[in-house]
């Protein structure tokens, strides 16, 4: 029997973070209706997703303003948030990625990740 070596913090906030990214859109907590939307066009992960602006999901066909929000609530569930929206710093934590906010083409980012680049691929 071998020793375990224990991942550092930051080895698992990069798995955790991978986890996440390649999490279905189905297992986020979207309709079915939104699902479907998304993976009529080839979205099918969390990674596929972020990798989207908001004007090219809006684009999809039956995938308006309040389909958009339920996204962005699901993704904050999982911990990617609006770079406006992200929750309040708690005292001896890391703050979250770092992200320009420029207007609502931004799409969501990590709150916590391995750095502060944003969640692009």
């Amino acid at each position: 029997m071998g020793t375990r070596i224990p991942l550092s913090a930051g080895d698992w906030e990069e798995k955790n973070l991978r986890d996440k990214l390649d999490m279905s859109t189905a297992e986020i907590g979207l309709s079915v209706r939104t699902t479907n939307c998304l993976e009529e066009r080839g979205i099918f992960t969390v990674r596929d997703l972020l990798s989207k602006q908001p004007k090219d999901l809006l684009a999809i066909s039956n995938f308006g303003e309040k389909t958009l929000e339920e996204v962005y609530r699901a993704l904050e569930g999982i911990g990617f948030y609006r770079p406006w929206r992200r929750p309040l710093e708690k005292p001896g934590r890391p703050s979250p990625t770092s992200a320009s906010r420029s207007g609502a083409s931004e799409p969501p980012t990590a709150a916590a990740g391995p750095s502060s680049r944003e969640l692009r691929s």
